[in-house]
């Protein structure tokens, strides 16, 4: 069951480190790419992938506030999924959109995508990290280690996994790189577990213009669980605006404008699952592509999201039930035991996020735990006061990658 708090989080953490077993740590030669993946090819897979995850999960969490990092999630499947073979290959290929089989392929786009993420921004931070933590004394397949380190940038790290302080390890390791927005991710280490595969996102963006905080007024958010109180902050000038088909959208973005927030609120008499019913990976690069610049006064609460979901369910809905699946999942890449058989146990993710006149930080942790079996007339002027439930997603608009999503359904 996912748990849920009154406020929002999102970033993702997957580890493993140094101290491996010698016969892990023989280098291997550089494998051939395959046919060239393009860094936009590698976005539109995570995006929809994110887009089919976040609408999964909010089917099941109706009316409640949901947050997800479709890239934290989409980063720790594809460490997974290099050490996959066989039909657990093309199932969590297939569900994750990726445009090739190829290990090569995907790992080079993924390694650029990670490169461009951790670039240098103006009034951004933004940080991915990712590690491999293994059981000490498991003989973990070459490659696959060689394969996370390389693109991925995977610190890799054995762990006494029966020692009792061994989560503490690995949680300290998700609060640093978090900056304390997300402190655990593991609660205890079930004997059958082998690995523990942990990306972490972590963003911190001051807006392009501030929303100034003399025009921050108490107003009323009707909703899912009723009415609310809200400090609701306004802003008026020029903003990517979109007007569409039962909803209206505008872009705020951070620094440079690289990144920025779309928020997506449905209209007066429409609802967010008549919104969730329209939204769809086609859909989100329709709207991506029609934003034009608007007169208007956007109108936006304050708000902090604390969010922790399993996506064990999820992902099996998704078409890669076979990964969780300890008799028919195919893991040889990762390790080979007589008499037993790798699969993934559960994805646990965590996200976090708080919105306020200055800014967004954000935050998001994703855990795979691997187990043993196992020109027309000027437009007149809009207003956007975003007084009921609302979808939001952060995207970076030079790759398109969507960082996070999520809606607000109670602000409280």
């Amino acid at each position: 069951m996912n748990t849920r708090c009154t406020k929002i989080a999102a970033a993702a953490v997957l580890c493993l480190a140094a101290a491996i077993p010698q016969s892990c740590r023989t280098k291997t030669e550089p494998e051939a790419a395959g046919p060239r993946i393009e860094r936009a090819a590698a976005v539109s897979s995570y995006s929809s992938f994110g887009v089919d995850l976040y609408l999964e999960i909010a089917a099941a969490d109706a009316g409640q506030n949901v947050f997800i990092s479709p890239a934290s999630v989409g980063l720790a499947l594809a460490m997974t999924w290099n050490g996959s073979a066989g039909r657990t290959r093309e199932a969590m290929a297939a569900t994750l959109h990726f445009p090739s089989t190829e290990p090569g392929a995907v790992n080079a786009a993924d390694s650029a995508l990670i490169a461009g993420m951790n670039a240098p921004m103006k009034n951004v931070e933004l940080a991915v990290t990712n590690s491999l933590w293994g059981r000490k004394g498991v003989d973990f397949e070459q490659t696959f280690l060689e394969r996370n380190r390389r693109y991925y940038g995977a610190e890799v790290r054995a762990l006494d996994f029966g020692d009792p302080k061994s989560p503490g390890v690995i949680n300290a390791w998700v609060a640093d790189k978090t900056k304390d927005k997300i402190r655990d991710v593991v609660d205890r280490i079930d004997p059958s577990a082998v690995l523990f595969l942990i990306n972490a996102i972590y963003f911190k963006g001051a807006w392009s213009v501030e929303f100034d905080e003399k025009l921050t007024t108490d107003e009323i958010f009707r909703g899912a669980a009723g009415e609310a109180r809200v400090s609701m902050m306004n802003r008026s000038g020029k903003f990517a605006y979109l007007a569409g088909d039962g909803f209206q959208a505008a872009r705020l973005p951070y620094g440079d404008e690289r990144m920025g927030m779309y928020v997506f609120l449905p209209d007066e008499g429409s609802s967010l699952e008549e919104f969730h019913a329209k939204l769809s990976a086609e859909s989100w690069k329709t709207w991506m592509d029609g934003f034009m610049q608007r007169e208007g006064r956007v109108g936006l609460p304050r708000f902090t999201i604390e969010y922790e979901t399993k996506l064990r369910g999820a992902l099996s809905e998704l078409g890669m039930g076979i990964a969780f699946d300890g008799a028919a999942a195919d893991f040889s890449g990762i390790l080979s035991l007589a008499g037993a058989n790798a699969y993934i146990h559960d994805v646990i993710h965590k996200t976090f996020c708080e919105v306020n006149e200055k800014g967004t930080e954000a935050a998001a942790v994703t855990s795979v735990e691997i187990r043993v079996t196992s020109v027309m007339e000027p437009p007149k002027r809009f207003e956007m006061i975003c007084d009921r439930p609302f979808f939001f997603a952060i995207v970076d608009s030079e790759t398109g990658l969507v960082l996070f999503m999520g809606s607000l359904a109670n602000p409280s």
